[in-house]
């Protein structure tokens, strides 16, 4: 029955035209909007990342704000022996502390020298 109909065949080889350039251009099409999709997506990620660092930061700030209230409200007392604490153990510390007394100990000299000339 579909036979029995002539059907002229420039109509024919327009659609068949048609339909190849539709399926021609699809992975061109699809492609695109990949690319499309993992632009936006990486853009959105940093977006995030600058969001999470501006968010450390504020927690950051009020972290050092409260330490150094913290410092300044303690007793003069307890600050020694928290200084004490922290300073005996640490080697570097104890060589700061040693070098402190022999640049005392020479200022003293040079006094004792100057005072006897």
């Amino acid at each position: 029955m579909a036979n029995d109909i002539p059907v002229n065949s420039q109509i024919t080889d327009a659609i068949t035209q048609s339909n190849l350039t539709v399926i021609g251009g699809a992975p061109a099409q699809s492609m695109g909007t990949v690319y499309q999709l993992m632009a936006q997506s990486v853009g959105v990620s940093m977006q995030n990342a600058v969001a999470n660092q501006q968010s450390m930061n504020t927690i950051d700030n009020a972290i050092v704000s409260q330490g150094i209230a913290m410092l300044f409200s303690m007793d003069a007392s307890v600050e020694a022996k928290a200084s004490q604490e922290i300073l005996s153990g640490n080697v570097n510390a104890e060589i700061v502390s040693a070098l402190q007394a022999i640049i005392v100990e020479l200022k003293k000299a040079q006094s004792e020298q100057k005072t006897e000339t």
